[in-house]
């Protein structure tokens, strides 16, 4: 059974208590909040043949075969291999399977995820399937960048927005998650992975605080003239690309916050407030802008998967960043 997280029980209710569904809903809203988990769980209630209330029964014979992965009238579409695109050959065997009669004599379920993977033939392969579902078929795609959609796609879904929990919800649930984290670290933590709680468990894993102090400490030593853009480049291996642009995204916008109230609350994580404030009262602000226009065009590319040399990136991000001081 999917996870059932506290954040989602209203959306739930008013999910799973329609007396008709949809033929296809758009699930989005930020990474690491639990849209999968949400569209696995409406699949499980919709295919249930005796459902409990809102929910799934857990036991008759579609429930079984669902959690065993043999249930013939579910079908889950994602990408071959992480961060690779879902291809149109196989939005075709989707397309096969929804104009098949259902096995088990109910409904046919589709979940879909992430699906601004989907390039732009596998989207178009969608689009009539979309329109017109055969029988009685439910389409659940789930998408953390819903931007990236096709305006054809999104049109002929039902969209629904996922909420983001509260800062008191997340902190009880990864309190729960995480027991030796103290709960300015689960705060630290909520901060790093914008909110979405989920996506606190998955930096955690990957020693997300030490890359943090590793990048911090690079970034001061930068400024300092006491590394080079090329040894710091090199040496950030182990950071995802899209986390460090993130940061320094972040970092250029708390930059003209702070040039524009001069409020010094609005520094961002204590790690960086040195920084962050010295930068905003050196830098002249066309620079600061100039700064932030490139950065969020390389994260675009990061983010789009495109061909680029990390290293070269890299050091033209630190080379800009180290200039960033002065007149110019």
């Amino acid at each position: 059974m999917a996870e059932a997280y506290p954040w989602q029980d209203s959306l739930w209710q008013q999910l799973a208590g329609r007396p008709r569904h949809a033929h296809a809903y758009l699930l989005h809203g930020p990474a690491g909040i639990g849209k999968r988990a949400l569209a696995e769980r409406l699949m499980a209630r919709l295919l249930c043949q005796k459902p409990v209330g809102t929910d799934a029964c857990g036991l008759c014979k579609a429930c079984l075969l669902l959690a065993a992965n043999t249930h013939p009238d579910a079908f889950v579409l994602e990408p071959e291999e992480a961060d690779k695109a879902i291809r149109v050959d196989q939005v075709r065997e989707l397309v096969e399977f929804v104009v098949q009669t259902a096995q088990l004599g109910g409904r046919k379920v589709v979940l879909l995820e992430p699906a601004e993977a989907m390039n732009i033939n596998a989207s178009n392969a969608l689009l009539k399937s979309l329109e017109e579902p055969s029988g009685d078929t439910v389409l659940l795609l789930v998408s953390h960048q819903p931007s990236r959609l096709l305006p054809t796609i999104k049109s002929r879904c039902q969209q629904q927005a996922c909420p983001l929990p509260g800062t008191e919800q997340s902190q009880a649930w990864l309190k729960a998650a995480l027991p030796e984290a103290s709960p300015e670290q689960l705060q630290e933590l909520l901060v790093l992975a914008g909110g979405s709680p989920l996506s606190v468990l998955r930096l955690e894993g990957q020693g997300v605080r030490t890359q943090r102090a590793e990048v911090v400490e690079g970034v001061k030593k930068l400024l300092k003239q006491q590394v080079g853009a090329s040894q710091l480049a090199e040496g950030w291996n182990a950071v995802p690309l899209p986390l460090l642009f993130d940061w320094f995204c972040d970092w250029v916008q708390l930059m003209l916050r702070y040039q524009l109230t001069r409020d010094e609350s609005g520094l961002g994580l204590g790690d960086m407030h040195k920084v962050v404030q010295y930068l905003a009262d050196k830098a002249p602000q066309h620079k600061v802008l100039a700064m932030q226009d490139w950065l969020l065009q390389q994260r675009q590319k990061v983010i789009n998967k495109a061909n680029l040399n990390r290293v070269l990136l890299l050091e033209a991000l630190l080379v800009r960043w180290a200039s960033l001081p002065g007149p110019g």
